[in-house]
């Protein structure tokens, strides 16, 4: 399943994940899931990033013709 989020919606999940392993809320019976998550999350937002950055290559290739 696709997940639909927008890249900063992403971003701010990975903030709020990543914050919790600085929060009073850190348990280290979580702490493997909640990384794995984030690092889920991440591996998203840098696909996310280098698709956006072909689709502004081929843009400006264009403009640029």
């Amino acid at each position: 399943m696709k997940d639909n989020k927008s890249l900063s919606e992403k971003i701010a999940e990975l903030d709020k994940k990543t914050e919790w392993f600085y929060s009073d809320d850190f348990k280290l019976e979580e702490a493997s899931e909640n990384y794995k998550e984030a690092a889920k999350l991440a591996k998203e937002i840098e696909n996310d990033l280098l698709n956006l950055k072909n689709e502004i290559e081929v843009l400006a290739e264009d403009f640029s013709k």
